[in-house]
């Protein structure tokens, strides 16, 4: 008899969009073309100079274990790009270089996560949000948020759904899968209301420089004591080089020093050096370059969206997602994405990886491709509805 897994497996559910992927590449070999809007990941290519830096690195030889904190000069970069972006002052020894912000988000789980302690989540967000919190026997507690409300957790979500069981919560601003920002007010009253709870707060900033119109304010400028994840991968167009960073309040910089050396010994070491260039004006000029045809992106698939049948109940302010109410047009989200991808070839990902609250009225749309493309994938929706 095979020894079964953890009982905790049991309540982890499939990342269905690399499912939705695996079958979208599957009939690219087929020799199908399909149109990719279901994978968060930019397509344009890692920016000059950061791949400069790492050739450099390379043909020196030297890729030895850095300190399982990261490199310090990457860390003290990173506290630079606080005070130029923000005018915040983070002290170096609280940054901590990561293997993506997933291992950022793994790290500040496994130090505040207890067996049977409530964790308060958006739903619909980020499927592997509530995941992470199971895997160390947490518990993902949902707070079903809607388009009315900006698809954001509000002060009286809190008030409602903390309860004595709750250690903490874990919010996205800007969000996945709706690219909605929590505003400066709301988010200053939401850490000072878990403060006096005594419980934890952990923001999701990973989209942060990917915003069109406002700027998304740092939960770091309203306490020293929420942790805040962070990326190199969406802004920054560094996704396979799985990096990212956790900013950590003091008291937690030795438990986390702890687990990072356990877990990962290690960030990549080739990664690191790259990254040090990810920070200098040319770079960073290349990035906003970017920054903006997102938003041309944006600007011209929501409307059209909107004219398929497709509502909108808010705009995304950030990101490159359009989380879309597709209910007026099919009642199983599952389903309609699947005939989309096989009849249409268009690739998008029903509300299912999201959550609880209302998965089959939604579709995300992520505007990750060329306008043609999506200009192509708006035809061929049109013509999929008939």
């Amino acid at each position: 008899m095979t020894f079964p897994a953890a009982p905790r497996v049991a309540a982890i559910a499939p990342f269905h969009v690399m499912e939705l992927l695996a079958r979208a590449q599957a009939l690219e070999a087929a020799g199908h073309d399909i149109i990719h809007m279901e994978v968060g990941e930019p397509d344009f290519p890692t920016p000059q100079p950061i791949v400069d830096a790492a050739q450099a690195q390379l043909a020196g030889g030297r890729i030895f274990y850095t300190p399982a904190l990261g490199l310090p000069e990457l860390r003290e970069a990173i506290a630079g790009f606080y005070r130029t972006r923000y005018g915040v002052t983070i002290p170096a020894s609280r940054i901590v270089v990561t293997a993506g912000a997933s291992g950022a988000l793994l790290l500040a789980l496994a130090c505040l996560a207890s067996p049977g302690s409530e964790w308060l989540l958006t739903d619909p967000g980020y499927p592997c949000n509530r995941h992470f919190v199971r895997s160390f026997e947490g518990v993902p507690v949902g707070i079903p948020v809607d388009a009315a409300r900006n698809f954001q957790p509000t002060l009286a979500d809190l008030e409602k759904y903390w309860s004595p069981r709750t250690a903490g919560a874990l919010f996205a601003s800007p969000a996945n899968p709706t690219g909605t920002l929590l505003d400066a007010t709301t988010l200053e009253a939401i850490a000072g209301f878990i403060r006096q709870r005594g419980g934890q707060l952990i923001v999701d900033e990973i989209y942060h420089g990917l915003t069109y119109g406002e700027d998304a304010p740092t939960a770091l400028q309203f306490g020293d004591d929420i942790f805040v994840v962070q990326s190199f991968s969406k802004y920054f167009n560094m996704t396979g080089w799985r990096l990212g960073w956790l900013v950590v309040p003091e008291a937690f910089a030795r438990d986390i020093e702890k687990l990072a050396q356990n877990l990962f010994i290690a960030p990549s070491t080739l990664a690191q050096h790259a990254a040090l260039a990810a920070f200098q004006p040319e770079t960073i000029a290349v990035l906003e370059a970017r920054r903006a045809e997102f938003r041309a992106r944006r600007d011209f698939l929501a409307p059209a969206l909107e004219r398929l049948g497709f509502r909108l109940g808010t705009r995304p302010a950030g990101a490159f997602y359009i989380y879309a109410d597709c209910s007026a047009l099919s009642g199983d989200s599952a389903r309609f994405a699947s005939d989309l991808l096989e009849t249409a070839g268009v690739a998008a990902t029903p509300g299912l990886d999201f959550g609880a609250h209302a998965p089959e009225r939604h579709l995300r749309f992520a505007y990750t491709t060329r306008i043609e493309r999506l200009d192509e994938a708006v035809a061929r929706i049109r013509r999929f509805l008939g």
